[in-house]
């Protein structure tokens, strides 16, 4: 009994950890500064337009160097690049 409680226990908050690693919940105190940010897109050749917080989560607006809008998403604290979109 314990056993199948423990299983339907993880198998319910499964898609609550999948929704939260999407979305960069980390505490403020963890975050990089808006700079480390701007160093990051500055070191890959991006001409940022904007940099913003959405869904807890860095997003840059820039232009990449053949000149094409992207949008790239990043996690707060340790600057990992989670999603690159090049806008058409």
């Amino acid at each position: 009994m314990t056993k199948t409680l423990t299983i339907a226990a993880v198998l319910a908050l499964s898609p609550l950890n999948a929704w939260a690693d999407a979305n960069c919940f980390v505490p403020m105190a963890d975050w990089q500064p808006r700079e480390a940010v701007a160093r990051l897109a500055e070191e890959n050749g991006w001409q940022v337009r904007r940099i913003k917080i959405d869904d807890g989560c860095y997003q840059i607006r820039a232009t990449d160097a053949q000149g094409r809008r992207i949008e790239v998403t990043v996690q707060p604290a340790t600057l990992e690049v989670l999603e690159f979109e090049i806008d058409d």
